[in-house]
This record gives structure tokens, sequence and C-alpha cells, in this order.
């Protein structure tokens, strides 16, 4: 539809039966449950994929201690866990960081702080490599020594 067009149905000068020319007759409101949405077995869902290869990160927002279990589950299981405590009261905010504390103390793993009250978890078999730019100066592209 032109402008001049659209502009007149706007106005109320012609009609605007734009509408019609988009509508599908072959298109039927009663489709069937069972054949709606059906996925191809062959293709997997991502989340079962990264499960298989280990390549899960959990992330909690606790709103209070008694959210800390969600964070000792996913740990337990060998999970990495991004504890993001900017949610909580101090107090609180320090009993769930000694409850990680003994949880990586326990299972072996590390605990690092990415930034104010946001920590990163990670268990034993975790390797956590440091984005820092001034190691990469080296070799990087733009060293034109």
């Amino acid at each position: 539809m032109g402008s001049v067009r659209k502009a007149s149905a706007w106005l109320g000068l012609v009609d605007d039966n734009d509408d019609e020319r988009y509508y599908d007759d072959d298109y039927s409101e009663g489709t069937d449950s069972q054949d709606a949405w059906v996925t191809d077995p062959r293709v997997k869902v991502a989340t079962d994929t990264a499960e298989e290869k280990g390549r899960r990160i959990g992330t909690v927002t606790p709103d209070s201690f008694r959210d800390a279990r969600a964070i000792g589950e996913l740990f337990r299981e060998g999970v990495p866990v991004i504890m993001n405590l900017t949610a909580m009261e101090p107090g609180d905010a320090k009993r769930v960081v000694d409850f990680a504390a003994g949880l990586i103390f326990g299972l072996r793993g590390s605990i690092e702080r990415v930034s104010t009250r946001v920590f990163l978890l990670s268990p034993a078999n975790t390797e956590i490599v440091n984005g820092d730019p001034s190691a990469h100066r080296t070799d990087g592209f733009f060293n034109q020594s």
C-alpha cells in the first residue's frame, strides 16, 4: 500500500482492505496438538548436550540464606557456579560466602571474586583461564615490533 493510500485510509477517505491481501484461507485454527511443534528426534536440546559434555555453568542469585542449598547442589554435581549476592542483606551474604568457602574446601574447589558481591565457585576439575590483556600482548595482532 502506497503512502497516499495509507494516509487516505487513516483519514477514512477510502476503505482499508489491506488485511484481506494477507489472509490465508488454508490456515486452520484447530490444529491437532499432536502435530504442533514436533521436533526432529535427531536434534538434541542444548541443555541435554551441555549436560552430557560437562559444559554447564550455574548462576544463582539468592534472596536469603535458604537459597544456599541450590548453590551446594550444583557445585556438588561438578558444575561451576556464579553466585550473585547483590540482592542480599550484608549479614546473609556473609553467611552464604562462609557456606561457599566450606563447600569449596570440602570438595577441593576454588573461589574467585568476580566483582563486588559476585563470586565464581569452580570445582576441582575446572581450569580458570585468565583473560588479562597483558598476557596476550607479546604474540597478538597488535604487536608491530
